[in-house]
């Protein structure tokens, strides 16, 4: 009997360090950035069971074995579809600017398709404004309406935007909802979900959370995005969820959230729709390819239009293209770069090419909150403030609520407006999407909101942030070690 447990003992420690050994091996044949690759061997080898167990729920993109070749299968007629979207020449910006020429051509040589020119577009930037325009185009709709967020909670002016699409439905427009179920548990617990669908709304549970898939797809995997789509022309997008702030995280003890969503109408909704189909597709199966666009989609001239490309990000498209985009939008910097964001978790790359940028003489500006929800994400961007000031980046600190825009911008022309925070997981990870606008008007209208921003912020001092508490320096140290998994 002595034996039989003394062998199962050595079966069991050969066991367990067999497990070790070949999630280690599996992290370091799986081409990751080092810190991360370090991160995840450190909290195995301190933490061993516990490690393994969120590695394997978190440390690898698992999109799912059904969600998966469903993304396989659905390219060939996407790449078809936009072959036929290219002979439509009149849509296409074929000249950009000095500082956007870069990236569009990144962006045309990665996705396939260049950016559209001939749109109109409009900055909102209050919730109620971006709401009453919402509602009001909703109302207009006479086709169809395609809508993803990744929170929706019921409360205030979110249930007249409700209202407005169930009525819409009712009516005989088609409407789809997909919503992401981490992120929209409120509404999925109200009795909205199937208001919606009783009224003809057809509404999708994207990514559902449980304790059954933990394994089969990574559970921290979420659909970002923020698109509404009217009858194929009129498009939003932007980092606004479908909330009203007034009802909205009021115990998280940052203010009301602060958000920027951009309104549009031309050809840019027919790219926005190619990706909402491959979002719709991957979920659910079926197959819902917009329409060819219509030869008069281009009201707007070239002078008066707005010329934008779209990023969309996730497993199913082009891998690392935001992050590739970022890197490419700092680097054409000549004059100021001002970027803002609510989550500031950068990877090296990104941070070596800000302090970069700013070493080289341009004037470098990054707005973030003071005061933000993510306790976490909160201590480990402070990680970033000395290594940023000392090469001369302005840090602001927003002090009128939970500043949630996500934007870029560069010389004063080329912009970046959309859902990506500049940290790994909408780098990396989540389903996103971004808008690129080569325009200097357009461009004038985002500096003015981020100078209302910085007018609304306090700058950080350099040197009385090299004096800050030594524990406070722990613990940005601390948190920062995890940042290559936040």
């Amino acid at each position: 009997m002595t034996t039989f447990y003394t062998v199962l003992s050595w079966l069991l420690i050969f066991g367990y360090w067999l497990l070790i050994a070949g999630v280690t091996l599996r992290i370091l044949m799986k081409r990751r950035a080092v810190p991360s690759a370090m991160a995840w061997l450190l909290i195995i080898y301190i933490l061993p069971l516990v490690g393994i167990i969120a590695y394997l729920s978190f440390g690898e993109l698992h999109l799912g074995k059904r969600r998966a070749e469903r993304a396989r299968t659905m390219w060939p007629s996407t790449a078809r579809w936009l072959s036929d979207l290219k002979s439509c020449h009149h849509i296409f910006a074929d000249e950009n600017s000095d500082v956007a020429r870069s990236l569009f051509q990144l962006c045309e040589n990665r996705q396939g398709v260049a950016g559209v020119k001939g749109n109109q577009l409009q900055l909102l930037t209050s919730t109620d404004d971006t709401l009453q325009a919402l509602v009001r185009d909703i109302q207009l709709a006479r086709h169809n309406i395609e809508m993803v967020f990744y929170i929706w909670q019921p409360g205030g002016k979110a249930d007249e935007v409700a209202e407005a699409l169930m009525a819409a439905a009712r009516r005989g427009v088609h409407c789809r909802l997909m919503l992401d179920s981490a992120g929209s548990v409120q509404f999925f617990r109200s009795p909205w979900a199937t208001m919606m669908r009783n009224a003809g709304v057809d509404v999708v549970e994207s990514l559902k959370v449980s304790l059954m898939r933990v394994f089969l797809r990574r559970m921290d995997l979420r659909q970002h995005r923020k698109v509404v789509l009217i009858d194929n022309y009129v498009a939003y997008t932007g980092s606004m969820n479908l909330v009203d702030p007034r009802y909205f995280k009021q115990d998280a003890g940052v203010g009301q959230w602060i958000d920027l969503m951009a309104r549009m109408e031309g050809p840019v909704a027919t790219t926005m729709g190619i990706i909402y189909s491959c979002d719709w597709e991957i979920e659910t199966g079926k197959r819902i390819l917009p329409p060819p666009p219509d030869a008069n989609i281009m009201p707007f001239e070239q002078e008066s239009g707005h010329t934008i490309q779209v990023i969309a990000s996730g497993p199913g498209f082009p891998e690392d293209l935001i992050h590739q985009a970022l890197l490419t939008a700092v680097y054409s910097a000549r004059e100021q770069l001002i970027m803002t964001t609510p989550y500031f978790v950068p990877s090296e790359d990104l941070l070596h090419a800000i302090c970069t940028a700013a070493l080289r003489g341009v004037d470098v500006s990054i707005i973030v909150p003071r005061h933000n929800d993510s306790l976490l994400v909160g201590w480990a961007s402070r990680a970033f403030f000395a290594e940023l000031l000392a090469a001369g980046v302005k840090i602001y600190q927003f002090e009128d609520g939970l500043l949630h825009t996500k934007s870029v911008l560069v010389d004063g022309q080329l912009s970046l407006v959309g859902t990506v925070n500049l940290d790994m997981r909408s780098l990396w990870l989540n389903f996103e999407i971004t808008l690129v606008i080569d325009d200097d008007g357009f461009g004038d209208d985002l500096a003015h909101v981020q100078d209302d921003y910085i007018a609304r912020s306090r700058l950080v001092d350099a040197q009385r942030w090299s004096r800050r508490a030594y524990w406070q320096r722990i613990a940005e140290r601390l948190f920062y070690f995890f940042s290559p998994l936040l």
